[in-house]
């Protein structure tokens, strides 16, 4: 692996898009808030959590870099998958640079096949393989893994720009790989403020914090099934300045009856440890107290219910 190229000359400056892709849970949400220093993406155990491209935006003295984190790209089996595989492939198209992730501790295999000649197919653009969760594995694992990820590249005719081994939760290597990305950014001046860190909506990201909570836990159906609609947010009226409380009052939306009763629990008991958990993060990232009235509610096969995906924000 090479070192870095800094291609920027002194005082020139450079900002664009950089697009994480992947197959379903294999670490870019949690690659992308470690990079921007700070949580902007949902992060969960489940696969297929990422809905939307959040961006996260890392600011440095010499470029700005604003990383697009994108669904999983998978063979789609409902009309909301299509739908996510259509906004990955967009994304791709409107980038500087893409970086594929590779999770260390799993072998390549059909589905990173898939998704790398779906990449082949977008326009030449620089491309890293980023073999994440460097941590989960030892070297002898990790120089498998390598050899197998730049034949993946070999097979598919994609020539990848390199191969960057990293750990998001342990740090490790998320320097060097910003250095590689921003070297691929064009000259140009910041494309956001100083300090802002996603151009994502409060209630989209408030939505997202919502759904990352419900998803801890459940069975293995529920997270292509959960929708989290924030229908009401403001400040409460008639409280003083130094003691601002946040209303939020959202809706998660299900697809049978019988997953109703898992999200809520025993007693509404799994309900309300959602809302605690939610509201602890949501509180962290507005940086002020939140009341939050969470219901749950059934919307019949959405997923597959073009009006209801479009009333549900797909």
């Amino acid at each position: 692996m090479s070192e870095p190229t800094r291609e920027n000359a002194p005082g020139e400056f450079r900002s664009g898009f950089a697009s994480l892709v992947g197959r379903p849970n294999t670490g870019k949400s949690t690659l992308t808030n470690a990079l921007v220093g700070r949580k902007v993406a949902i992060a969960s155990s489940r696969p297929q959590t990422t809905r939307h491209t959040v961006r996260g935006i890392v600011h440095r003295p010499d470029a700005q870099l604003v990383l697009v984190d994108t669904p999983g790209l998978h063979k789609p089996r409902t009309l909301l998958g299509e739908r996510l595989n259509d906004l990955v492939l967009t994304t791709l198209g409107e980038v500087d640079a893409v970086g594929v992730c590779l999770p260390a501790n799993e072998r390549v295999g059909p589905g990173d096949r898939y998704l790398v000649n779906q990449i082949a197919k977008v326009r030449r653009r620089p491309t890293f393989a980023i073999v994440t969760k460097a941590d989960l594995v030892d070297p002898a694992r990790m120089a498998e893994q390598l050899l197998a990820v730049q034949k993946l590249g070999e097979e598919t005719g994609v020539t990848w720009d390199e191969i960057v081994p990293v750990s998001a939760t342990g740090g490790t290597q998320i320097d060097l790989l910003t250095d590689l990305l921003v070297a691929k950014l064009p000259e140009g001046p910041p494309l956001y403020p100083e300090g802002e860190l996603t151009d994502e909506p409060e209630e989209v990201l408030v939505a997202e914090l919502i759904r990352e909570a419900a998803l801890e836990g459940v069975r293995d159906e529920l997270p292509h099934s959960i929708a989290v609609v924030v229908e009401e947010m403001g400040l409460r009226e008639g409280r003083p300045e130094d003691r601002p409380l946040l209303d939020i009052y959202a809706n998660l939306y299900i697809e049978r009856p019988s997953q109703k009763a898992i999200v809520i629990g025993a007693k509404g008991r799994r309900l309300v440890e959602v809302g605690t958990a939610a509201r602890k993060q949501i509180e962290a990232l507005l940086g002020t107290p939140v009341y939050l009235d969470l219901h749950v509610k059934v919307a019949k096969d959405w997923q597959r219910d073009p009006k209801q995906l479009r009333r549900l924000g797909f």
